[in-house]
C-alpha cells in the first residue's frame, strides 16, 4: 500500500513536476489468481486417478448362510412388475395389509426379497421403500447360490 507524501513548501501547497503517492485502494488480487490457478492444475491432474477403477480379487467367504426360518415370508417382483406375497399375486397398495397377515403383525420378522433378473433396480427399490414403509426394516434379498 502506499501512501501520500506531503510537500512542505512555503505555500504548504504542490510543486510543479513532483509525482504525488497515493494511497491505492484496491486489492492485488494477482497472488489470488496465482493460488487458484495452482490449485486448480492440481485437481485436474488428481481428479482422474480418484475415479479410476483398480482391480480387486476379493477372498471368498467360508461363512455358513443363515438359517432360515421355519416358515419365510417371500416377498416376490416377477419380470412383469407384479408383486407376490409367498404364491399369491397382489397389487403393490395392499402389500403392507398382506405382510402383517403372513407375519401376523410382527415387524421386527425378516421378509425374503427376491426378483426377476428382468426387473430394473429403480423398481426393486420402489418395493423396498414400500417394505420400509411399512415398518418391516430387515429386508434380506435372495439370490442363486453359485458356490461349487
Amino acid at each position: 500500500m502506499g501512501a501520500k507524501l506531503g510537500s512542505s513548501g512555503a505555500l504548504g501547497g504542490r510543486r510543479r513536476g513532483e509525482d504525488d503517492l497515493v494511497e491505492a485502494h484496491e486489492i492485488n488480487v494477482t497472488p489470488f489468481i496465482d493460488v487458484m490457478l495452482v490449485l486448480l492444475i492440481i485437481f485436474m491432474v488428481a481428479a482422474p486417478l480418484a475415479t479410476v477403477d483398480l482391480g480387486v480379487e476379493l477372498p471368498a467367504s467360508t461363512a455358513e448362510p443363515q438359517p432360515r426360518p421355519d416358515k419365510p415370508v417371500f416377498v416376490t417382483v416377477k419380470s412383469d412388475l407384479s408383486v407376490a406375497v409367498g404364491e399369491d399375486v397382489i397389487t403393490r397398495d395392499a402389500l403392507p395389509t398382506t405382510l402383517d397377515g403372513a407375519t401376523q403383525g410382527k415387524k421386527d420378522e425378516r421378509i425374503f426379497l427376491r426378483a426377476d433378473k428382468a426387473v430394473s433396480y429403480g423398481e426393486l427399490m420402489e418395493v423396498m421403500n414400500l417394505l420400509r414403509n411399512a415398518g418391516y426394516l430387515k429386508i434380506a434379498l435372495v439370490g442363486l447360490d453359485r458356490r461349487s
